[in-house]
């Protein structure tokens, strides 16, 4: 069984780890990819609703949930978006996926656009909710977006600094984390199973591990592979539909939506007025009406 009502949960080997992966409905095949700091839980206020249209598919991502959390390597490989998008294209063929809809949530975003780039002809629509993309979210930094988004340079320090200090309370650090990125400013806006399973993984020092890797990734591998596409000019060939939130992260960085149509050949886009950054689970109408349209296109 699964977190997720009406869905079952299986492990599948891809790309060299073994990923949980939790599946419901039938249809054309949709794929949910959750970000930081949380798993495939934070689908679950909209996951039945699309199963309804779907075959949907949402793994743990590598390092997060119930799925493999390999070291890191020296460059930081092993966490690129490339290598996570690897999975999913491993994960696809070990289902019987030629083709499918990917939707993705903070890094599970990137993991999409990577995918999308990588691998254009597995990616039927795109969804992209709440990042620009790497580059040009580094770009967009001042005063106030790093105050707000500091994880991304505190996560990407050299190990074992923030491993160690997050794992004086792990727990602890990504409940206030998770407090800190919603509307409400606390844990309210989060199922009691959601939220058991984002904490659950704070405690476990590989996860920890992992994800600063992802972040490392972020800060280097990851942005060398888009500039590397950007000077080629190659764009998502996917149509790609971006939802922010008006208090999450991309909302700070000038025109996202603008940014958006320079990395794809079609572009739309809507933001979620006074929703935090896990619209999902905050917003999970909202989404809705945003998705559904999409992928049914």
């Amino acid at each position: 069984m699964s977190g997720i009502e009406g869905f079952r949960q299986m492990r599948v080997a891809t790309n060299g780890v073994t990923l949980a992966v939790h599946r419901g409905g039938a249809g054309p095949a949709l794929i949910l990819l959750h970000g930081y700091p949380q798993t495939h839980m934070t689908w679950h206020r909209v996951a039945p609703r699309l199963a309804e249209h779907f075959d949907v598919i949402i793994p743990d991502l590598r390092g997060y949930g119930e799925s493999d959390a390999p070291p890191d390597d020296p460059d930081h490989t092993t966490y690129s978006k490339r290598e996570m998008a690897r999975d999913i294209i491993g994960l696809m063929d070990a289902l019987g996926v030629a083709r499918a809809h990917v939707m993705g949530h903070d890094r599970g975003a990137r993991v999409a656009y990577r995918l999308a780039l990588d691998h254009p002809a597995r990616v039927a629509r795109l969804g992209i909710i709440e990042i620009v993309p790497t580059g040009d979210f580094w770009d967009a930094w001042d005063r106030e977006l790093a105050l707000r988004a500091y994880h991304w340079t505190f996560l990407a320090q050299p190990a074992p600094l923030p491993e160690m200090l997050i794992n004086a309370d792990g727990p602890g650090y990504i409940a206030r984390t998770l407090a800190s990125w919603s509307r409400a400013g606390d844990l309210s806006a989060f199922a009691p199973q959601a939220l058991d399973s984002y904490l659950a993984q704070a405690a476990d020092p590989a996860r920890i591990s992992a994800m600063c890797a992802d972040y490392r990734a972020g800060a280097g591998i990851d942005r060398i592979l888009d500039a590397a596409d950007r000077a080629a000019g190659r764009k998502i060939a996917a149509p790609l539909h971006f939802i922010w939130a008006e208090r999450g992260f991309p909302a700070r960085t000038g025109d996202p939506l603008g940014i958006w149509r320079a990395w794809a050949d079609q572009v739309s886009g809507a933001c979620i007025p006074g929703c935090g950054h896990f619209a999902m689970e905050e917003a999970p109408e909202a989404v809705l009406d945003q998705l559904l349209p999409h992928v049914l296109a």
